[in-house]
């Protein structure tokens, strides 16, 4: 599957904290998640005024979501997540905590990192967006 994915950085952009500018999928199978919140399976929020609790729920739940469409972080090609803070140290620790996760794999792809006033739960501090293009 990796042949089917192409990451590039071209020289003419700027260098990046670990994601790549560019990701060209060849033709097949996608899937698109919808975005996982920082909610157990009873649907109710963890880790409510953690952003690193809430961070390693929604690592969880992606790898399940994932995992359930047969594919690994490494067969992500889209991200984006969204933390509700618009403080620079609180993104890049979202970021930080994420990438370095079992799902960090996901995030050397096309990405972006949003700062957010507001997401869908009250109290919820993070969300991520994948999607992924499934292996043969």
């Amino acid at each position: 599957m990796t042949e089917k994915i192409t990451r590039i950085n071209p020289e003419q952009l700027h260098e990046t904290p670990g994601y790549h500018h560019i990701t060209v999928v060849a033709a097949g199978r996608t899937a698109y998640l919808a975005g996982q919140c920082p909610l157990d399976r009873n649907g109710d929020l963890v880790g409510a005024g953690s952003l690193e609790t809430q961070v390693d729920q929604v690592v969880a739940n992606a790898l399940t979501a994932l995992a359930a469409a047969r594919a690994q972080p490494q067969h992500v090609v889209r991200s984006v997540i969204y933390v509700r803070s618009d403080e620079r140290d609180v993104l890049a620790a979202a970021w930080r905590r994420l990438t370095e996760s079992a799902l960090g794999p996901a995030f050397t792809t096309a990405s972006t990192l949003l700062g957010v006033a507001q997401l869908g739960f009250s109290g919820q501090l993070v969300e991520v967006d994948l999607t992924a293009a499934l292996p043969d």
